[in-house]
């Protein structure tokens, strides 16, 4: 059987799965719709907020990073990790308790304000937005390398797909879909990481196998790695070369853009108690580190079998001819992403050789990072069903985090402006079908933009990070820790925060949108070395400090707000929560 028949089966067969459990898992009602009907299981939800914080960004490009990024990029893991144990235990038992579906929800109602709850409604939507990008974006990557057609098509049956189980199952179907997902993407990652860290180290368990010695060199794994880059020009993959104020503050940017993006906080609202929320939380860490501590192994490796690819003889001896690459088998990988345009050679000084190395001027390979997962099965010439069980896994954790984005939007739309705002006097099927109706919406512009994506979104996440950070985190946190924010202070810390951190990582990046310009590299930091994907937590010291300035100045909060807070914040009942 051909790789493309077996991507298509295989490919097939999880979608037909998707698509059963949206049917057997439809939403009836708007409990149902926006939060499973509070009925799910804590480690069913820590599967499916594992699947739902996997994006493609997990799955298809950390190892990427990681791989070319070498020991900066660990703050990747540090962050994305750590924000779910502020989640636990910062974040999500409270607003379990508080018993609302969404975030903005609880926004305007502790700050007993529809100011707070639209401004919210505007911070998640601008993240969500940026960050299904993202994800629809990675479909069309993994269909048109994988089912070999157009990133249109592919974007298209991804819509397709998305639209069925979430317009119909809502966060109920979502939810046991997320599972499914989660079974397929893990499988998928861990595979083909077993396969690499056998072949290169004999270790079938690849995080012990990045620690364990080369079988070509007799020598540690990473030390191997450090000398063929250092011979290329490369810096070393276990040096450090950012400073260590900008790795500080990229982590916690990390930390708390985790626990506030909208579509993770949503998820602990699905379950029963306020305790199973905290147990929830913690069986997400569990799910989400069985893919994080493989990530740097398949970084690491991948980036060693694509120097072996190119210097088969050692980085020091003849690189790799044209000639070779256009007619062995083995190389097909290369000529198939290159037809992707994500990865690129040239025969540069006309010497019939690929030459990859560090020196700009003197290199003839271009690889994108985010090839580096969904490459590995080929460039380690492993079996064809490896390389479609990896197809399906990055097509899974695209989707799965897109239908989770899009459930937050969703929800926003209907029940924080629809129903709140708009038409409060809206029946309850009424409001089901305005929710189904925003979900449409939603995946429409979202298909739009991952096939027309703004340069500023397609460069980075940083922005959707940034934004949750700088917002919506601080005013989370201080709407349950402190009763002496008011409404005036939770607007001006939120707004103040949000600003400030577009500002910065339009002007780093230098997103003037001037017409007939498109330069989208970072400039030189405008502040100390703190780059753009690290400002978030400067935006968000800056949002505490406002808040708590214009709160100590105005007037306070009412009593029944201050109460409010107190019983949110007061163990009392932690077995259970009362739904309002």
């Amino acid at each position: 059987m051909d790789q493309f028949t077996l991507n298509l089966i295989v490919v097939g067969a999880t979608f037909a799965l998707y698509i059963g459990i949206a049917i057997w898992a439809r939403a009836g009602s708007t409990a149902e719709f926006y939060a499973a009907g509070r009925g799910v299981n804590p480690v069913v939800n820590g599967m499916a907020t594992g699947a739902d914080w996997m994006s493609a960004a997990s799955f298809i490009s950390m190892a990427g990073i990681i791989s070319f990024g070498g020991y900066n990029t660990s703050a990747y893991l540090m962050g994305w990790t750590g924000g779910y144990v502020l989640l636990a235990m910062l974040i999500a038992p409270y607003l379990r308790k508080f018993g609302k579906f969404t975030v903005p929800e609880f926004i305007g109602d502790r700050f007993y304000s529809q100011t707070a709850r639209t401004v919210a409604v505007i911070c998640l939507i601008t993240a969500s937005l940026t960050y299904v990008i993202g994800q629809m974006t990675g479909v069309g990557v993994a269909f048109s390398r994988f089912l070999e057609v157009d990133n249109l098509t592919g974007l298209l049956i991804g819509a397709t797909i998305v639209f069925f189980y979430a317009v119909i199952g809502g966060m109920k179907g979502i939810t046991y879909t997320q599972v499914a997902q989660y079974v397929v993407l893990i499988t998928a990652y861990t595979i083909p990481a077993v396969f690499i860290s056998l072949q290169l180290t004999g270790n079938p368990v690849p995080p012990l196998g990045l620690f364990s010695d080369h079988v070509g060199s007799g020598e540690p794994l990473l030390a191997t790695l450090d000398g063929m880059l250092r011979d290329l020009g490369f810096n070393e993959f276990t040096q450090q070369t950012d400073t260590t104020l900008n790795i500080f503050l990229f982590t916690m940017s990390l930390m708390i853009g985790t626990a506030g993006l909208p579509h993770v906080i949503v998820r602990f609202f699905t379950v029963p108690t306020v305790a199973s929320a905290r147990s929830s939380a913690g069986w997400s860490l569990v799910f989400i580190a069985l893919l994080y501590l493989t990530a740097p192994a398949v970084g690491a490796m991948g980036r060693v079998n694509l120097i072996d690819t190119f210097y088969p003889n050692g980085t020091s001896a003849e690189a790799l001819s044209v000639e070779t690459i256009d007619s062995e088998e083995k190389l097909d990988w290369v000529r198939n992403w290159a037809q992707t345009g994500l990865l690129q050679y040239e025969d540069k000084n006309g010497d019939g050789l690929i030459t990859y190395v560090a020196d700009a001027e003197l290199n003839e390979l271009s690889v994108n990072r985010d090839i580096m997962v969904l490459a590995n099965p080929e460039i380690a010439n492993l079996p064809s069903w490896v390389i479609a069980l990896i197809a399906a896994g990055g097509l899974a954790a695209a989707l799965s985090t897109a239908a989770g984005l899009l459930m937050a939007i969703s929800s926003a739309v209907s029940h924080d402006l629809i129903k709140s705002q708009i038409n409060p006097s809206i029946s309850e099927k009424g409001e089901l079908l305005s929710a189904r109706i925003s979900m449409a919406v939603a995946i429409v512009i979202a298909t739009y933009l991952g096939a027309n994506p703004p340069g500023f979104a397609a460069q980075t996440v940083a922005l959707a990070f940034g934004l949750a950070a700088s917002s919506i985190f601080p005013a989370l946190l201080m709407g349950i820790f402190s009763k002496r924010v008011n409404n005036k202070g939770a607007v001006a810390g939120m707004l103040a925060g949000l600003g400030i951190t577009v500002v910065y990582i339009f002007l780093h990046k230098g997103w003037f949108f001037i017409p007939g310009t498109n330069s989208f590299t970072d400039a030189d930091p405008l502040l100390l070395s703190i780059k753009s994907t690290s400002f978030g937590a400067v935006g968000a010291l800056v949002n505490f400090a406002v808040a708590y300035l214009v709160s100590n100045a105005t007037e306070e909060p009412p009593a029944e707000i201050r109460e409010l807070v107190e019983s949110v914040r007061i163990p009392r009942g932690a077995g259970g929560a009362v739904d309002h």
